[in-house]
């Protein structure tokens, strides 16, 4: 009954692709309240620094995270930790900047990072990866938490590698498993919500996908855009009315409005199946998880190979991550009463 090749079959489109979002930020990191709209990035405390304050010798690494979020934290706290592991903390700082989901802080952000001269950015998820590219040709990017480099960067030809300034880390987990848990956990559903933000081009690419694994089992969709927070509420009140259950893929959007999802869908009483973790703790039963940290551990190394080993970042394949994990609400399910099978791991909450 199952897709024989469907994984073979989304990795192979994963290579053509790459995004969003596992631990929280610590000093490092910018909270939103750090960046005012439209304003140029602002030096960190302690563990950044600009570009005048850096000593002979250190590198100095540009962060631009597209906002705050649990996700987008861990890749962002992976990617410091292995270049301080790997450089050491007094040959390394950091300017990590946080824009609060708004794409002129973004790009106000990455030419301020390109107007100092950094040895390398970091583009933390799909829009400060674009707005970055957009800043400079020469400079070295490194993406994290993107799902499709090739829908983000408008290559048409894929091959794995961007052949310019750019390489870096996706988040993309296998869609066909994804796909595969929800016929798990519901195998009578006949009719799944596929919900996320339009304005987002990597949401768009897993909503497609998921929507041609449901095609394969014979399941009905709809899909359910928004064009921004603002019409979450009213979307997901129409879809619950609609739909079995719903499906949110790796959505900046959404991650950001778990509560709000989750005051419509608990009380409807339709399960949602979730992209990644953060969602899923915020509104989902379960997930097909990566760990963000993960990812940006891996930009991580990759940048110290371009910096310190003067790998060509234009012939660097996108990375992806290297184990996937089953994992469940334990407080939704409850409330939900669904009763997940072996192999699903709880998720830890605070």
């Amino acid at each position: 009954m199952r897709k024989s090749g469907k994984f073979i079959s989304a990795m192979l489109v994963a290579a053509m692709t790459l995004s969003m979002t596992a631990c929280g930020g610590d000093d490092a990191s910018a909270s939103a309240g750090d960046t005012g709209a439209g304003t140029a990035a602002e030096s960190q405390d302690n563990s950044s620094a600009s570009a005048g304050d850096t000593g002979n010798g250190t590198y100095k690494i540009g962060i631009l995270q597209q906002l705050e979020h649990p996700a987008l934290d861990a890749a962002t706290e992976g990617f410091q930790d292995a270049l301080s592991d790997l450089l050491g903390d007094e040959n390394v700082t950091f300017d990590v900047q946080n824009a609060q989901g708004e794409q002129a802080n973004c790009s106000s952000i990455a030419t301020t990072f390109v107007s100092n001269n950094y040895d390398l950015i970091l583009a933390n998820a799909t829009t400060a990866l674009q707005c970055a590219s957009a800043a400079t040709s020469t400079i070295p990017i490194l993406g994290t938490s993107v799902t499709d480099y090739a829908t983000a960067l408008d290559i048409d030809d894929w091959t794995g590698a961007t052949g310019t300034n750019v390489s870096g880390t996706s988040d993309l987990a296998p869609l066909d498993q994804q796909e595969d848990m929800l016929v798990e956990l519901f195998p009578d559903a006949k009719n799944v919500g596929i919900l996320y933000c339009s304005a987002e081009p990597n949401s768009a690419y897993q909503a497609t996908k998921f929507a041609e694994y449901l095609e394969e089992d014979g399941i009905s969709y709809k899909e359910y855009t928004v064009a921004d927070s603002n019409d979450i509420a009213s979307v997901v009140q129409n879809a619950v009315s609609e739909v079995d259950v719903i499906y949110i893929p790796t959505d900046n959007t959404m991650a950001g409005n778990t509560e709000t999802i989750n005051n419509i869908t608990l009380p409807a009483k339709v399960p949602v199946i979730a992209g990644e973790e953060g969602i899923c703790s915020g509104c989902g039963v379960a997930t097909l998880s990566i760990s963000y940290y993960d990812i940006g551990y891996k930009a991580g190394e990759m940048a110290y190979e371009i910096l310190v080993n003067g790998a060509d970042i234009s012939t660097m394949e996108v990375s992806y991550a290297p184990n996937v994990t089953k994992e469940y609400n334990a407080e939704i399910c409850e409330a939900l009463g669904i009763t997940v099978p072996e192999g699903y791991t709880a998720i830890e909450t605070e």
